[in-house]
């Protein structure tokens, strides 16, 4: 079984993806591709960050879930450790990803305020341009360093909690119903004064634990939203499939995806 992540080697994408790959690990440099790679049959799994502690949900792969039909079949939880690594102290930029950057902001900013900052496709990639580059320095895991790069401060990351939130993704045929978490989208196609809180009573009157609800533009209309919502509970369940059906009649207008319900591995 393939498993496509974002690459190059060397991610925290791919140290997430080790957790669930079976065989071959595949690269991409875009959660687009890899959904839409698992959808089309392309690849039999995919790992695609959800969530980081500090910076909150990753957008890119919110919107290519809810327009794919894929099933999420775990949730994979890593620590992140952001290293400098750079050739020597005389570099002038800092290569990695977006959200690195921000993660590492206070650090950057007090240290290296001279630095430019230059987002690129991945941690990984960054670490690549400082090894071939001594005027760039990169931000990734310390074990990524070697071959040239040496590792100038370790755990930079504004906050020591500093985690992400993956999803191991398959076709649809891989949808479970057992599992302690579970995961839907919802698109009401509609928006009247309540509409939130009819999302949510459901859950609510049935004791349902939400760890997580998101909006995201449905790109239709301007205030017309997709919601993404994660709770604590499997969709085998009686009151899950209870509340569940509460949403879809409110939802008739739009629709309804299950995404599937999985468990939780922490991997260090």
């Amino acid at each position: 079984m393939t498993t496509v992540t974002l690459g190059p080697e060397g991610t925290y994408s791919h140290r997430a993806a080790t957790a669930v790959a079976d065989d071959e690990i595949a690269f991409t440099e875009s959660v687009h591709s890899i959904v839409s790679g698992v959808a089309g049959g392309k690849f039999e799994q995919g790992v695609v960050p959800i969530e980081n502690s500090i910076e909150g949900s990753v957008t890119e792969s919110l919107d290519a879930l809810a327009d794919a039909d894929v099933a999420v079949t775990r949730e994979i939880v890593t620590p992140i450790r952001h290293a400098l690594l750079a050739q020597g102290e005389d570099f002038a930029t800092v290569a990695s990803h977006s959200q690195a950057l921000a993660q590492c902001r206070d650090y950057l900013l007090g240290t290296y305020p001279e630095a430019d900052l230059e987002a690129v496709a991945s941690t990984a990639s960054g670490v690549e341009r400082a090894r071939e580059d001594p005027t760039i320095a990169g931000i990734g895991h310390p074990d990524n360093a070697g071959d040239g790069l040496q590792v100038l401060a370790e755990d930079i990351q504004d906050q020591n909690s500093n985690a992400t939130r993956f999803f191991a993704i398959a076709g649809p045929e891989a949808r479970s119903v057992s599992g302690g978490k579970s995961s839907l989208i919802v698109y009401p196609n509609t928006n009247y004064p309540g509409l939130l809180l009819e999302l949510l009573e459901p859950f609510a009157d049935r004791d349902i634990n939400l760890s997580r609800l998101e909006s995201r533009p449905s790109g239709e209309r301007l205030g017309d939203y997709v919601f993404h919502i994660d709770l604590e509970a499997g969709l085998y369940e009686e009151r899950t499939q209870a509340a569940i059906a509460e949403i879809e009649e409110f939802a008739s207008e739009g629709w309804v995806k299950r995404m599937g319900s999985y468990d939780v591995e922490h991997v260090v």
